[in-house]
């Protein structure tokens, strides 16, 4: 499987991951709130080129910068947006481990 395969499919498993252990009651519903927020990745159409495997997104992107995962982590602090908040972290860790593949 390629790294950019790998990569999309930890965004469907590790949220349903989360979802099932800490969101036991309503975890289907968990999973698919966590699924959307990869809406996220809309800003990677302002770039240019839109993908690139050798970019790092995190603090490229407008919706991937450090103010955003700020305001990201103040979210999980409530918990009517708990699980958006939680589903918006997982993508951006998801992202940084794209990071860490690059630089090493």
């Amino acid at each position: 499987m390629s790294a950019s395969a790998f990569h999309i499919v930890l965004h469907f498993l590790l949220p349903g991951l989360i979802a099932f252990l800490f969101f036991k009651k309503r975890w289907r519903l968990s999973w698919l709130i966590m699924i959307l927020t990869m809406v996220v990745d809309l800003d990677h159409l302002m770039a240019n080129p839109i993908y690139d495997p050798n970019r790092c997104s995190i603090n490229f992107h407008p919706l991937h910068s450090y103010i955003a995962i700020l305001l990201y982590c103040i979210l999980t602090a409530f918990p009517k947006s708990r699980v958006i908040g939680v589903g918006l972290l997982l993508h951006m860790g998801i992202d940084l481990g794209d990071c860490v593949r690059i630089h090493f």
